[in-house]
């Protein structure tokens, strides 16, 4: 495959298309990894089955992550056109078939195969934009592809909830597949075709992974990945909790707070586009990594009025955000050869960190309260900086 930079005029013009279809893409991936979170309830009632059955679902979806240790180093070989294309397909294929077979299980399949389909686009085409955008604009297009997450929450989710209010919950899987094959059509116009995939090569997957092994930078990025998300999924695990505990919640107020949430993460995804070029990308990951540290251990202290604790939690998501998108953007370079490779890795250190978050998060909640939890994501968040740090000590482009 090609991994020059395309040159400006015509070439640039098509690549700017190529990310607005990629970003679209995205937002039909991201809403249908998180689509069943809100609609818990609804979808329980319509397959007549307890809640507990649809939380089993979602969490079936968290061991997506280890099938980037396989379809990293094959997009690495076989071409990131053909995996996104793949990982579009699983979600089409799974939401059809729930849509025509609305039974349980085959609706748990749907929801995993679009973890999957998710798990095998993200590294494929954060690798094409590592591969084609210059470094010194590799923040700004990495943040704009990043928009679609909190996008899936400000406007996929509530498209999902009003297809539902029509035609009942049958509308989201078809929906959904109906806009995965669109994305398909959209995304075998847009990308020209790979070249001729390679012989098959029995190392394939030792060898990239040595590859990354080989390279503190990596190792560091890893790191940081893995402690990032424990901090963050510690918090998140028991924020809603500790809302409803401390200040009485309900559930139209916690769906409120959730907003909060979306909408830092949206700001976060916009001061990457805006600043991250300008400050050095590495730069800003480090300095991201710090102020989130300090959102974390200052959530306790300004969290003791409902107003001040939502502008906690607004900086924390905020920070994290720009702190996460920035350390994706840095990760594309870290190793040329295998970026798919290296963004894969990522995203499987990242899911580690979110099961280990989530399974202490409440422990820590019920033996020390809010305080407990935001000393702890602090401290996780000084490990992700140390060890981004110093991974990067001696690297150089």
């Amino acid at each position: 495959m090609p991994t020059a930079p395309l040159p400006a005029s015509h070439a640039g013009f098509r690549l700017a298309w190529r990310i607005a279809g990629a970003m679209l893409c995205r937002l039909v991936l991201n809403t249908a990894r998180r689509f069943v979170y809100p609609f818990a309830p609804v979808i329980s009632r319509g397959l007549d089955v307890p809640l507990t059955a649809v939380t089993a679902m979602v969490a079936a979806c968290q061991a997506a992550p280890l099938v980037g240790l396989v379809s990293g180093p094959f997009a690495d070989r076989w071409g990131y056109r053909r995996m996104m294309m793949g990982g579009l397909a699983l979600v089409a294929l799974g939401m059809g078939a729930a849509a025509i077979w609305p039974t349980y299980a085959v609706l748990t399949l749907a929801v995993v195969l679009a973890s999957f389909g998710k798990t095998i686009y993200d590294p494929a085409i954060q690798a094409y934009v590592g591969a084609r955008v210059p470094y010194e604009r590799r923040g700004l297009v990495i943040g704009l592809l990043e928009f679609p997450w909190a996008g899936s929450t400000l406007i996929g989710i509530p498209l999902i909830g009003l297809h539902m209010d029509l035609g009942g919950w049958r509308m989201a899987p078809l929906s959904l597949a109906a806009a995965a094959l669109g994305c398909l059509l959209l995304m075998a116009r847009l990308f020209a075709p790979d070249g001729p995939p390679p012989a098959a090569a029995g190392r394939l997957l030792g060898t990239a992974w040595s590859a990354l092994a080989a390279r503190p930078e990596a190792l560091g990025a890893l790191g940081f990945a893995f402690f990032a998300s424990v901090a963050n999924d510690t918090l998140f695990i028991v924020y809603g909790a500790w809302m409803e505990s401390r200040f009485g919640l309900g559930l139209t107020a916690l769906g409120l707070s959730t907003a909060v949430i979306g909408s830092a993460e949206l700001l976060g995804e916009g001061l990457t586009v805006l600043a991250a070029d300008r400050l050095g990308i590495k730069r800003a990951a480090l300095l991201g990594a710090a102020l989130t540290m300090a959102a974390y251990a200052l959530l306790p202290v300004v969290g003791q009025s409902l107003a001040g604790a939502l502008a906690g939690l607004f900086a924390v998501f905020a920070t994290f955000e720009f702190t996460i998108v920035n350390c994706l953007s840095l990760s594309t370079e870290l190793v040329p050869r295998h970026r798919a490779t290296m963004m894969s890795g990522f995203f499987v250190a990242a899911g580690l960190g979110r099961v280990c978050g989530a399974l202490v998060g409440i422990p820590i909640w019920q033996a020390g309260g809010i305080g407990a939890v935001g000393l702890v994501s602090a401290g996780a968040t000084l490990l992700a900086l140390l060890s981004l740090n110093k991974g990067l000590a001696r690297w150089v482009r």
